[in-house]
């Protein structure tokens, strides 16, 4: 994944990455159903919308839409992320909260080498 683009905004680094190649919904379900179990109080949204989730099973069944957000407490980064995917796109938002050094502030460099090994995991989640 490559990191296009990532700024400060109200306490948070906002990113955007571009994946290798356009993904669909069976391929986002995939990737955000294996980070699911790495987050403290994960919510999904599918389009915005708070999704209900008896077990992480249930993702790979949602049915198709435009959008999944993935929020928590990561227990990776140690800090709170949104990952927003969109389907048939090549783009992925990304959200990390400036609490900890390593997110402090929004240098393209330090940023990529923080998350983009993560974000590089999420993608090939979607090919297992």
């Amino acid at each position: 994944m490559l990191l296009l683009d990532v700024r400060k905004e109200d306490g948070w680094l906002l990113s955007t990455f571009n994946l290798t190649f356009p993904v669909g919904w069976d391929r986002i379900c995939k990737a955000v159903s294996m980070v699911f179990d790495y987050y403290e109080d994960a919510e999904i949204l599918i389009d915005g919308k708070k999704a209900e989730i008896l077990s992480k099973d249930d993702i790979l069944g949602f049915e198709e839409a435009g959008s999944m957000t993935v929020r928590g407490m990561s227990i990776i980064i140690k800090a709170p992320i949104t990952i927003t995917f969109y389907n048939q796109l090549q783009v992925v938002n990304v959200a990390v909260a400036s609490m900890t050094d390593e997110f402090k502030e929004a240098d393209y460099q330090e940023f990529n080498m923080s998350l983009g090994q993560y974000m590089d995991s999420l993608e090939l989640a979607m090919y297992r």
